[in-house]
């Protein structure tokens, strides 16, 4: 199995396990359930704090420190997959004060474009489940490949825009409002959402055969991950919409 998400890759399944601990469906809904309520939470308490404030400089700190230590988190949950039941609320909650901080940053810019980005968000993860179950989107073995390569296009051009960052040279072409710009953010969100696509197919395959439960935990940590890179996107090219 392919899949774009680096928390979820072809090996993730290959445990060994009691049967009576299987991994459901319905399980990784409902931890998904719990992630997303604790992101929300935090998130809710760093967006009030800016907004109370009207200045981000104060809570830079915490938006910096939490992207921070969600990625520790992720990793750590990457490359500790039974660890997910305490690591991926620690990701959760960290990434909840990164969002919200920067969500309340681009709010006080662009009034209203959190909303518009929660709600292109949800609603894309909606669309496609839907699609993925009624069978309209297919996921061949072409489809997988296509966008694990795809993803892994875009890691390297977000991988050398950083790298080139330190050296005072950016890519105008990616990060500018232009007709480039906005078509790579277009094309960026399409592959986050197929992405989306792969997830609800590979957490259908561990259910049927039947992960350990933890990876109830694990896959809700991949289907995060996904979610918060979406959304992150459809922000940045509502707020290059804006700034035109």
């Amino acid at each position: 199995m392919r899949t774009g998400n680096p928390a979820l890759n072809a090996k993730t399944f290959r445990v060994e396990y009691a049967e009576s601990d299987a991994m459901t469906i319905s399980g990784t809904v409902n931890k998904t359930a719990i992630l997303l309520l604790m992101l929300t939470m935090t998130s809710i308490w760093s967006w009030k704090k800016v907004m109370t404030l009207g200045d981000i400089s104060v809570m830079m700190p915490w938006m910096f420190g939490g992207m921070i230590v969600g990625l520790i988190f992720a990793l750590i949950t990457i490359f500790k997959k039974t660890a997910a039941p305490y690591t991926a609320p620690v990701y959760a909650l960290a990434e909840g004060v990164f969002l919200g901080a920067l969500s309340a940053m681009m709010e006080l810019r662009y009034p209203g474009i959190a909303f518009q980005a929660i709600t292109l968000t949800f609603g894309t993860l909606f669309a496609l489940l839907a699609a993925y179950k009624s069978g309209l989107i297919k996921v061949t073995e072409n489809f997988k490949l296509g966008v694990v390569a795809a993803t892994g296009g875009i890691f390297l051009v977000y991988l050398a825009s950083f790298v080139m960052g330190f050296f005072g040279v950016s890519m105008p072409y990616i990060h500018g409002s232009g007709f480039m710009g906005i078509g790579f953010s277009v094309f960026v969100i399409i592959i986050a959402a197929l992405n989306l696509v792969l997830d609800f197919d590979f957490i259908e395959e561990g259910a049927k055969r039947g992960a350990p439960r933890y990876m109830e935990w694990y896959a809700a940590f991949g289907l995060l991950v996904t979610l918060v890179w979406l959304y992150i996107e459809i922000l940045r090219l509502l707020a290059k919409l804006r700034s035109r």
